[in-house]
């Protein structure tokens, strides 16, 4: 993919196979150095019934990134203080699209009054939430799928609305 701007628009039902697709390709192909390809492969069924993943997607506030209008990555809000996916396919890696999906999601939660935003960071995920201004607050391990996974939860404090890059 070329490297332009990513742009944001909403969630919408069709939307569902290929964002279970960009779920799958980030974890098998970004998280190696981290989980085992079993956990991989047991994390990554979050996604094989699609019409469950599009109806959790659905019910929150899910943000997708498309790259030349095609989607590259999503984020989701569920309530008004917690990240509870954040994704981008490993072609779009590195050109500001988790950061835009971030950002957005940072100020729609401060909008709606939230004073802290919280996440469950994957171990391949910590960097990208240390370096934005969130926090560890404790170590887990949950279950999915038979396969044991860590991950850490992390919350970054919203001083008012959230600007570009993480400041308020």
């Amino acid at each position: 993919m070329s490297r332009s701007t990513p742009a944001l628009r909403p969630f919408l039902p069709e939307d569902a196979p290929i964002l279970a697709a960009i779920f799958a390709a980030s974890i098998t192909d970004l998280t190696g150095d981290d989980y085992s390809e079993a956990q991989q492969e047991a994390w990554a069924q979050a996604a094989e019934d699609e019409a469950a993943f599009g109806k959790k997607l659905a019910g929150q506030l899910t943000l997708i990134a498309t790259l030349q209008g095609a989607p590259v990555g999503f984020a989701s809000l569920k309530g008004t203080d917690q990240i509870d996916m954040l994704y981008v396919h490993p072609s779009a890696v590195g050109q500001g699209v988790g950061a835009a999906l971030c950002d957005a999601l940072e100020k729609i939660a401060g909008a709606r009054g939230a004073k802290t935003l919280t996440v469950d960071a994957s171990d391949t995920a910590l960097e990208f939430f240390r370096k934005r201004g969130y926090v560890a607050q404790q170590r887990n391990s949950v279950t999915i799928n038979g396969e044991w996974l860590a991950n850490t939860t992390m919350q970054k404090k919203l001083d008012g609305v959230a600007t570009p890059g993480g400041h308020a």
